[in-house]
């Protein structure tokens, strides 16, 4: 017989296990934890893709520079999905067979992730979600460390209505993230007496905006709420601001990251509300740190949004849920995540022991200038995440 290595002897292994349904061999801890990741390098959500790998990098970084975890050392395993379901579940069967990866990171939007999850509750691979989303994803194999409608939506539309007026238009892309925040914002909006004046949606790689800017400008509405991603997000913004719109509009941004400031052009893009669970300009003592660490890797320039710290923080509980667990495979990392409590640079974030979803800090803030100013600081909000 040809002779293996151990690791392909692994990897043959767990392809095997799959195949007939046999529990998943633990990682030994002479061999390195791989964790895969499954995002947007191209398509049209790169930005979010990057800013994603920004965080994992430090992660991983800190937790070798520190001994690794329990003896083994974190390497993290990169495929681009291309911003394309199909792609996002090829990526992620390679990983979990070919690479015998511990976990998947990933991917940014939720027809991705839908796509990916019959495989990962097939292969029983923890999925590290770590995007806002709209809620509803709900499997063992599944733990969410980013936003849910609630946690985004619940104080952000009373700061509109209070601070922009009480008639609302609502513009996003075509697909279940945008229609199910819009869902969850229309109750918000009539339950205060507010009216919705328009709702539409739009398909991904629309060039022209105009119609639809128009058809804002006359509703009448005073707040615009946005929910459309990536490079067409900042194509719609241009145009909206050219065309004078926002000089009778305020725009609360669902989904924001603070790397649409520099696209949208110099001056461009101010005043748009949104609700995070992380503000890169706080001068808490933290968060001062973590952006400090993150531009000593990445460069001064590089902008942090919160999509750096959320995926930061799904590998900081990965290494806290083994070390509760005491051991490294799929299901003492599951066992170990449900009810764990990590400290981040916002302070700590409880994972529940039963939805997967993450309770922490939330922010209210404003576009100013380059970045994002605090309005209010929220607090920690749970998530209603949607879980029969």
């Amino acid at each position: 017989m040809r002779k293996q290595t151990r690791r392909q002897f692994l990897g043959t292994s767990a392809a095997a296990t799959a195949t007939f349904a046999f529990p998943m061999p633990a990682i030994l801890a002479a061999e390195n934890i791989t964790i895969g990741a499954v995002q947007p390098f191209s398509g049209g959500l790169e930005l979010f893709g990057n800013q994603a790998k920004l965080g994992l990098e430090l992660a991983m970084k800190e937790i070798n520079d520190a001994g690794g975890i329990m003896g083994s050392k974190v390497e993290i395993k990169y495929e681009d999905n291309k911003t394309d379901p199909k792609t996002s579940v090829e990526r992620t069967t390679s990983l979990i067979r070919r690479d015998n990866v511990l976990a998947i990171s990933g991917p940014i939007t939720s027809s991705a992730r839908d796509a990916m999850t019959p495989m990962i509750n097939r292969m029983k691979t923890p999925l590290l979600y770590a995007t806002n989303y709209e809620g509803g994803a709900c499997s063992r194999y599944l733990f969410g460390f980013n936003t849910v409608p609630n946690q985004e939506l619940e104080k952000l539309v009373p700061a509109m209505f209070k601070n922009a007026g009480n008639s609302f238009y609502m513009f996003g892309a075509d697909y279940v993230w945008p229609q199910k925040m819009f869902e969850a914002a229309e109750g918000l909006v009539t339950s205060m007496g507010g009216t919705v004046s328009g709702k539409e949606f739009t398909p991904f790689g629309v060039k022209e905006f105009a119609p639809v800017i128009r058809r804002i400008k006359d509703s009448g509405a005073k707040v615009l709420l946005f929910a459309l991603p990536g490079a067409d997000s900042i194509t719609f913004i241009k145009q909206a601001e050219d065309f004078g719109l926002f000089e009778d509009v305020t725009v609360g941004f669902l989904g924001f990251a603070e790397t649409y400031l520099g696209a949208f052009g110099e001056g461009k893009g101010q005043n748009m509300w949104v609700t995070v669970p992380f503000v890169a300009s706080s001068k808490d003592a933290a968060t001062v740190d973590f952006v400090s660490r993150i531009q000593a890797a990445a460069g001064k320039d590089v902008p942090i949004s919160h999509y750096v710290m959320t995926h930061y923080n799904s590998l900081i509980a990965v290494k806290g849920a083994l070390e509760k667990a005491g051991k490294i495979d799929r299901e003492s990392l599951i066992d170990g995540m449900e009810g764990l409590t990590i400290k981040t640079p916002t302070g700590d974030t409880v994972i529940g022991a039963k939805d997967h979803h993450v309770t922490m800090n939330m922010f209210l803030a404003k576009t100013e200038g380059t970045g994002l100013a605090t309005v209010e600081a929220l607090g920690q909000l749970a998530p209603k995440a949607g879980c029969a």
